[in-house]
């Protein structure tokens, strides 16, 4: 029911390696079935979701440009394996009876619907997910200004960024056990201490736009509903809140 949701209306930012599973390489199975269960779970409480996919798991358009491709076309076949991964979730939800439409940035009409804003919105309110591949449609732009840009143009009221660490460090946790988790900062805070939340053009847009971005544990069962359900879970970046 709306009244239990602190969401109405999300954008889901997931990397490609959240699909890796414990793999090197590709898509794990097991690990888009327990994706697609948890986003389920979310839509049943009334709240409208768009999803962004990054391509990471199969193929990153930097990692191309060091195999001797040209930035662009390292790019262009960055947003080419992001449709396969937004086919994948696709094909994963619908087997599950969830209605979900895949809006492609780049014309691809035998595998997906061209992105319209106005289509796009209609879906959501008709209650049906849908998955926003092919990044921006243009190289030199991250998954991540992607995720910035449809949120703005969907009204999406929260970017939801699924990660593999529980929020926002000072220092990459990973690294450093004595690293300080933030619960809460604002968008200048992030770019005074370089803090790498998105990438800074993904970053700016959200700023400009007042679109606060949540960073959390995708791999914790239960943590997009616990968000959505207005528990503090992650890091909330936000323009009003104090860091501290």
């Amino acid at each position: 029911m709306a009244s239990e949701i602190a969401y109405k209306r999300i954008l889901l930012k997931l990397s490609g390696e959240d699909l890796l599973g414990k793999q090197k390489f590709g898509i794990d199975p097991d690990v888009l079935s327990r994706l697609a269960d948890e986003i389920i779970e979310v839509k049943n409480l009334g709240v409208e979701i768009a999803i962004v996919i990054g391509g990471g798991n199969i193929f990153r358009g930097v990692a191309g440009t060091k195999q001797g491709f040209d930035q662009v076309t390292g790019d262009q076949m960055g947003m080419l394996a992001t449709l396969i991964n937004s086919l994948a979730l696709q094909s994963t939800l619908e087997k599950r009876n969830v209605h979900t439409r895949l809006l492609s940035a780049i014309r691809i009409e035998e595998i997906a619907e061209p992105y319209i804003r106005r289509r796009a919105i209609r879906h959501l309110e008709k209650g049906r997910i849908i998955i926003l591949g092919a990044g921006t449609g243009h190289p030199y732009f991250t998954t991540d200004t992607a995720a910035a840009l449809r949120a703005i143009e969907i009204g999406a009221d929260v970017i939801l960024k699924g990660t593999r660490v529980d929020g926002i460090y000072d220092s990459d946790p990973e690294k450093n056990k004595e690293a300080f988790k933030f619960t809460e900062i604002n968008y200048m805070d992030v770019i005074k201490m370089g803090l790498r939340v998105m990438d800074l053009t993904a970053f700016t847009l959200c700023q400009e736009n007042k679109i606060p971005i949540i960073v959390f544990n995708m791999n914790v069962p239960g943590n997009l509903k616990r968000i959505v359900q207005g528990e503090k879970i992650g890091t909330k970046v936000d323009l009003e809140v104090k860091t501290y």
